[in-house]
């Protein structure tokens, strides 16, 4: 099939992620973040089946020979990253959370850094450039904000996601080679409700439930299909593309757009600093993603059709 611009996807990629954070937030004391978390993946699981099952069918030799590859990404992607979100935003509010996944793109340049891929100054300048911008929203344009932010268990629960996160950003250059998009997602779906059938059934154990109705199947639809389903077909495809450096940049635009979607659906103002962040954050991923960006380039082993 014919794809987008990687660019469009991971700007897609960004936005449903950030609809991920607030909603997560507004249903944190409605649905348990372990039940959030499994039901979200289960969902998905049965919402892509049907367009994977035969890559899956074709592919399941490969699948078979490559499930340590695959549970490892599974674990980071699926298992750890959203569920140590939803834990966090038991105890933090979804525009903090959304403001440190935005360190995600540092650790993933560090891990870049240490596979040994070089960093050109152009992009040097422009991750700096956007985290120069998020900084600024997240210090509403007063720098001595940022020396007064003091990190709750929750904020740890966060940047322990953006951590699983880089690290599974880095590891799909490990992806098994001609595994198909869908055959790839649904087998790292299957394989990450795995390790959360423990937890989950701990969290019923201790009496934490949650009532089935109008409000939680939106919930659970929304989280299944956007930031689940089509946020990781586009993530891997963008990875596979253009690199995970180079993909990591656009985690930046979760704070745009959480301030964006407040502003829009919350009826919250729009100060200068918001303004001046966004900027800074658009013009740094121009010059992240410009022509002379190349050596930044982590090259995905798969090759799908």
């Amino acid at each position: 099939m014919s794809w987008p611009s990687p660019y469009l996807l991971l700007v897609l990629t960004s936005l449903f992620w950030s609809g991920n954070f607030v909603l997560g937030r507004a249903v944190h004391g409605v649905i348990p973040p372990l039940a959030l978390s499994f039901w979200r993946w289960a969902l998905a699981l049965l919402i892509l089946l049907p367009f994977a099952w035969r890559h899956l069918h074709r592919d399941w030799t490969l699948v078979c020979r490559s499930w340590p590859v695959l549970l490892g990404l599974a674990v980071l992607g699926v298992s750890n990253f959203n569920t140590f979100v939803y834990v966090g935003l038991q105890t933090t509010t979804a525009s903090n959370a959304v403001l440190l996944v935005a360190t995600t793109p540092v650790f993933i340049i560090a891990l870049s850094l240490l596979l040994g891929h070089r960093l050109s100054w152009v992009q040097a300048i422009g991750i700096l450039v956007s985290l120069t911008g998020v900084a600024v929203i997240v210090a509403k344009g007063e720098p001595q904000r940022l020396l007064q932010l003091r990190l709750n268990p929750g904020d740890l629960w966060v940047l322990g996601a953006a951590l699983s996160w880089a690290l599974y950003s880095v590891a799909l250059r490990w992806r098994p080679r001609g595994l198909h998009d869908l055959s790839f997602l649904g087998a790292t779906i299957g394989l990450g409700l795995l390790p959360l059938l423990p937890p989950y059934a701990w969290e019923l154990a201790q009496g934490y439930r949650f009532d089935p109705n109008p409000v939680t199947g939106a919930a659970l639809g929304y989280v299944a299909v956007f930031p689940s389903v089509l946020a990781y077909v586009f993530w891997n495809r963008a990875v596979h593309e253009v690199g995970s450096a180079l993909s990591g940049q656009f985690i930046h635009l979760m704070p745009v757009f959480g301030t964006l979607l407040s502003v829009l659906l919350l009826d919250e103002r729009l100060y200068g600093f918001h303004l001046l962040g966004i900027v800074l954050v658009a013009a740094g991923i121009a010059l992240a993603t410009g022509r002379r960006s190349g050596s930044l380039r982590l090259h995905s082993r798969s090759s799908n059709p």
